[in-house]
């Protein structure tokens, strides 16, 4: 035997000793006892307490009890299994019950179902949560989450996932609790309320990286769905949301915060800033951005977002770069369809489906920002001068709205480097100017706007752009796409038939002064996708479907 056949005999070796050594917990609620070991099917733990004195290796397991409700937090603080061996949590085939049932965590009463604390290398999946309102052991904090991950340490935790999760009925209040009305137009809500899932890393010296929430669940919590909170520093990296259901959420669908290099694919949000339950915040976006950077949003759907302010189907807030929304499907948004406020450098919408967004009217049911189809603003904060956003790209879109609805357009003259081509404008209603209202209004006068290409989009009509703005196609194009099923909610819906029309797009261009550009500016994300980032030719987002 050669020294490195026999050195990979060793490894092989050590690497059984090791599984062998790993440990499975099984946990009952009913048929468990916290005397027991928990090391056998057949005499399991009883209390999610139980977890923290188990001394948690590499490879070993916590498996709950399919179909059985356990009452109180499971929490993982500073465990840690290893990349090719992580800890794992799990649901059990109990006697008697369905092979697909989840175990449940009820945390009523308690500040959160899951908490992942300090802990790195952890894989959770197949569990539901709930926790609805207090009990009689109220606890004391500011927010209860279904699932918090969090550092309190100085450090890095990291490749935390979280698969075929469902985290329903998370409130802070008990049931006929009603907020203040004031409560909906400050910028995040400021009493107590409930979460689906939240990353945090307050601490700059912190960090939260490689962690993936896939396939799961979250509906009808109170404030946000799925919330990344990291430093200014963008400490909470390498993030993946994907493949989940999120829907009727008193806040956002998703949002996220001090983040950079996140990507959001193939997500349903729907009836985001929910108001069907008195305890929930009633404003909120599919999904939306703040002081982020590389971030690739793409194959979503973002549906009746509601609310009276912001709410658009996804939109990027202020200090963000590199932001890019590709192949979404955008329907029946209040607050609209493009949204990119100031100082945001390198962001783009393209390929997008937009129907029937920013129906909502200013001052109509408590309504303090009009809706809009397309907006960049200059806002950065109440106290801050206006600072446009810097080389905003719009192209290959396709808008549609409906008779009988007005689409509204907001442009600051503070924007700086604006390029619109390639979209499909079929506004079948009334078009105008808007201010962009953002606790004052943009400023919108005639100034000219620096460098802006604006040419060889589609219009129904000439009266599909407002007569009174800003910037104008220098060579638009009139006539219908023949939408397959105008109004429809698939994006097959807006494969256009007059294909002679719609193939007659031009290669995008980089902006005048722009050297950088939205695929370089990707390029880091591309690396950690392995994805390419490409561009197309013809109108609108449906051409990609036909090539």
């Amino acid at each position: 035997m050669t020294k490195f056949s026999f050195s990979m005999f060793l490894v092989f070796i050590l690497i059984s000793i090791l599984e062998l050594q790993a440990k499975d917990y099984y946990f009952h609620p009913k048929s468990g006892n916290d005397n027991h070991l928990g090391n056998a099917i057949d005499k399991p733990l009883k209390t999610l307490s139980k977890v923290g004195d188990l001394n948690l290796q590499p490879g070993d397991r916590i498996l709950l009890a399919a179909g059985e409700v356990f009452y109180g937090t499971l929490v993982l603080e500073n465990c840690h299994g290893s990349f090719d061996r992580p800890i794992l949590i799990d649901t059990y085939n109990a006697a008697g019950k369905a092979q697909h049932e989840k175990a449940k965590i009820d945390a009523t009463g308690n500040l959160n179902g899951i908490h992942v604390q300090n802990s790195s290398f952890i894989r959770v999946r197949n569990l539901e949560i709930t926790a609805n309102g207090p009990s009689g052991n109220q606890s004391e904090g500011n927010m209860r989450v279904g699932i918090l991950i969090d550092t309190k340490n100085i450090g890095k935790i990291e490749n935390i996932h979280f698969e075929n999760m469902d985290v329903h009925d998370i409130f802070y209040e008990a049931k006929g609790f009603t907020r203040d009305a004031a409560e909906v137009k400050s910028a995040n809500g400021t009493q107590k309320y409930g979460w689906g899932i939240r990353l945090i890393a307050s601490d700059p010296a912190s960090s939260i990286e490689n962690v993936l929430i896939s396939n799961s669940k979250i509906s009808n919590v109170s404030h946000t769905g799925i919330k990344l909170t990291g430093a200014n520093q963008q400490n909470i990296r390498q993030i993946r949301i994907t493949n989940n259901q999120i829907f009727q959420t008193g806040g956002p669908g998703i949002q996220m915060s001090g983040v950079k290099y996140v990507y959001v694919a193939e997500n349903e949000v729907n009836y985001s800033g929910s108001d069907d339950d008195s305890r929930k915040w009633g404003r909120g976006s599919g999904l939306w951005t703040w002081t982020s950077s590389n971030v690739l949003i793409e194959k979503n759907r973002f549906l009746n977002a509601n609310g009276p302010g912001d709410s658009a189907g996804a939109h990027i807030d202020f200090n963000c770069d590199n932001i890019v929304l590709q192949y979404n499907f955008s329907a029946n948004n209040a607050g609209g369809f493009c949204e990119i406020l100031g100082n945001n450098y390198n962001c783009a919408y393209r390929f997008n489906i937009s129907v029937n967004d920013g129906h909502r009217i200013k001052g109509e049911n408590g309504a303090f920002q009009e809706g809009k189809i397309f907006w960049l603003s200059g806002y950065q904060g109440e106290k801050k001068e206006r600072k446009g956003p810097v080389n905003s790209y719009f192209y290959n879109n396709t808008i549609y709205v409906k008779s009988g609805q007005t689409s509204k357009i907001a442009i600051d003259n503070r924007s700086k480097g604006i390029l619109i081509a390639n979209n499909i404008f079929h506004l079948e209603g009334p078009v105008e100017m808007v201010s962009g209202d953002q606790y004052r209004p943009d400023e919108s006068s005639n100034d000219s706007l620096e460098r802006i290409f604006f040419e060889n989009n589609l219009f129904l009509n000439d009266k599909n752009w407002p007569k009174d703005a800003m910037a104008r196609d220098a060579t638009p194009i009139m006539g219908s796409a023949d939408f397959k099923n105008p109004g429809g909610l698939n994006a097959e819906d807006y494969i256009p038939l007059n294909k002679d029309l719609v193939r007659k797009g031009i290669e995008i261009p980089l902006l005048e002064g722009d050297f950088f550009g939205l695929t370089n500016g990707l390029q880091m994300v591309e690396d950690f996708l392995g994805n390419q980032i490409g561009d197309g030719v013809g109108l609108g987002a449906i051409m990609i479907m036909d090539r």
